[in-house]
């Protein structure tokens, strides 16, 4: 019995001493290799990838944040080429607002001269010259500025996410690489224990003096150990397995996808900046027609002064119209005769014959200054012939458009009274009575200014030299007993360009005082649609309340119609409407609400 226990605690003991030489052989087959084992050098290359992998994600990180640096400073590059067209363009705007000619006389004179008027054009072209600059810099800041500034939030937070995902992906792989090598750790651990467990079991196996039971209690010892070893491997085993998974996966998968978005966010960027830098040249190019139209402009004004229809106009405003004096006659001083002068010598400007009934003006003569600085005479005396004709003629002019006006009213208001004689309950024919009363009054007023003006231009004219063609007879007005009313003098004559006037032969038409028309004068309500001509529309309107137009010339409409609108009321309380092609007339304005066009052409106002 004792022999069969002991062969098999031999057999045990083999098994054990079988388990522990391979352990040996394989530390010596271990120390036979080069001085660096494949751990280590798989190790060391490990520690080499991460630590590049690591300076890649650093050396990136810096460089899109230089880019990001980059897009800020080239937004700021345009925005400050923005501020400077737009500055640019006000002082250039308030400069030709500064030499834009003001509303007085003496730049209304200067008007006439071809080079005012290219100066003036060449201002109004300088206008639309910074109104193109303002254009440049509109254009760069919606086009530019605006688009980088919300590409700039959009580039930061890409940027932010790819090194967020890389940095997780780091830490995550440097978590797997701790957890394998606390296994790797544990597993050489526990080989080491069952191999010194091993050498305990084999050493009381040995000795004769141990007990049995110590010896099963090494070898069960030993058994533990081995199998905890065993354990250990599996575990180890299974996370380098892992490992090397997740590893493959973070080097070959993960980093390169993080770092390829890297790159493709790089190449929009660089992109987009490329795009800018075209759009900024663009903007330029964009306007450079407009501006060589302005500068077109600024050069056909300068080609169009006339230097000698300049000169020409100076001697047209400052033609005397007097003659040259005659030639002085001898004096024979040694006969007793009477000193004769010439009618016009220099020495004799206040002599001569006078017309009955006309005071005599004495004459300025060329190169001698006015010393009447007072105020200046009705007549325009102190004006040497020319000026004074011209300056009478104006004021003929002047007085025959307030006539014209004064009769329009006088025809509006007579219309309205023929409408309150025809529709009583429309309002009271006698209340325009009295304004009829004064512009009648106004009337003959200006008339008499008239002819008292024509007294002294007819004076003025008959003293200037004569000529053919020199005969000038201003016509005013004709009857105004119907709507229909004459052209005034000012129509009669053509204006030249210097300000002088010509006439036509055979062009004047005499005037003739009318008498001032009556409260009790009316006229025909559908004179109006006496001319065929078809009024263009120049507004709309609707109707606010329903109106049956009974009598001849208006129309009926209802509440609530629009109705297209082709006469302003002019004063008489009546506009004139269309409905369609056949059926137009008038309408009570306070019966409607007008909406007329702004640039509608016919639109007229009636004071």
């Amino acid at each position: 019995m004792k022999t069969v226990t002991m062969l098999r605690r031999r057999s045990e003991f083999f098994v054990f001493l079988d388990s522990a030489l391979s352990v040996i052989t394989q530390k010596e087959e271990q120390k036979e290799e080069p001085p660096l084992s494949p751990s280590d050098e798989y190790l060391q290359v490990l520690l080499q990838m991460k630590t590049t992998s690591a300076d890649q994600f650093d050396n990136l990180e810096k460089h899109t944040q230089w880019g990001i640096e980059f897009v800020e400073k080239y937004t700021k590059f345009v925005k400050e080429r923005s501020e400077i067209e737009t500055n640019y363009a006000k002082q250039i705007r308030n400069l030709s607002k500064k030499y834009q000619p003001k509303k007085n006389s003496k730049e209304e004179e200067e008007s006439k001269y071809t080079f005012c008027r290219a100066f003036l054009t060449t201002l109004n072209e300088l206008n639309d010259y910074a109104g193109q600059h303002e254009v440049i810099s509109e254009n760069l800041t919606s086009l530019i500025i605006t688009e980088l500034t919300r590409y700039l939030q959009e580039l930061k937070a890409e940027r932010k996410s790819h090194f967020h995902d890389g940095r997780k992906a780091q830490q995550h792989i440097e978590s797997s690489w701790k957890q394998l090598e606390a296994s790797k750790k544990r597993f050489e651990r526990e080989c080491k224990e069952a191999e010194r467990a091993q050498q305990y079991f084999e050493k009381m196996d040995a000795d004769i003096n141990v007990t049995k039971a110590d010896v099963e209690k090494a070898r069960q010892q030993a058994q533990m150990r081995h199998q905890m070893a065993s354990d250990s491997k599996s575990e180890y085993a299974a996370y380098l397995e892992k490992f090397n998974k997740e590893q493959n996966e973070h080097y070959y998968t993960i980093i390169p996808n993080i770092f390829q978005k890297l790159q493709d966010m790089e190449e929009k960027r660089i992109e987009r900046i490329s795009v800018c830098m075209k759009t900024f040249a663009d903007v330029d190019r964009q306007v450079l027609p407009i501006v060589g139209k302005c500068l077109d402009g600024m050069t056909n004004a300068a080609e169009s002064i006339e230097p000698k229809a300049d000169s020409k106009q100076v001697v047209e405003s400052f033609k005397s119209g007097f003659e040259p004096p005659g030639d002085v006659e001898f004096e024979d001083y040694g006969q007793a005769m009477k000193r004769t002068v010439s009618e016009t010598s220099l020495s004799n400007t206040k002599e001569g014959k006078e017309k009955p009934g006309v005071k005599a003006k004495s004459k300025l003569w060329p190169f001698i200054k006015n010393k009447n600085k007072g105020s200046v005479p009705e007549d325009f005396s102190h004006l040497p012939p020319e000026q004074r004709r011209k300056k009478l003629q104006g004021k003929i002019d002047e007085l025959s458009k307030d006539i014209q006006k004064e009769m329009d009213q006088r025809d509006a208001l007579t219309k309205m009274k023929d409408v309150y004689i025809k529709n009583p309950q429309m309002g009271d024919p006698t209340s325009v009575d009295p304004r009829l009363t004064e512009i009648g009054q106004n009337i003959e007023k200006l008339q008499s200014e008239v002819q008292k003006f024509e007294g002294w231009l007819a004076e003025v004219e008959e003293r200037m030299p004569s000529k053919s063609d020199s005969h000038r007879k201003s016509g005013l007005y004709e009857t105004q007993n119907s709507t229909t009313v004459s052209n005034n003098c000012a129509q009669d004559r053509e204006s030249s360009p210097d300000g002088s006037y010509t006439e036509e032969q055979n062009s004047e038409v005499q005037v003739k005082a009318q008498p001032i028309p009556t409260a009790t004068t009316t006229t025909e309500f559908d004179d109006e649609f006496d001319d065929e001509e078809v009024l263009p529309t120049i507004g709309t309107c609707k109707a606010l309340y329903p109106f049956e137009g009974h009598n001849e010339g208006t129309i009926s409409v209802a509440e609530g119609e629009l109705l297209y609108v082709i006469e302003e009321d002019k004063g008489d309380g009546w506009t004139r409407v269309r409905r369609n092609e056949d059926e137009e007339g008038y309408v009570p304005t306070s019966y409607v609400e007008v909406f007329l066009e702004t640039n509608a052409k016919g639109a007229m106002t009636y004071i």
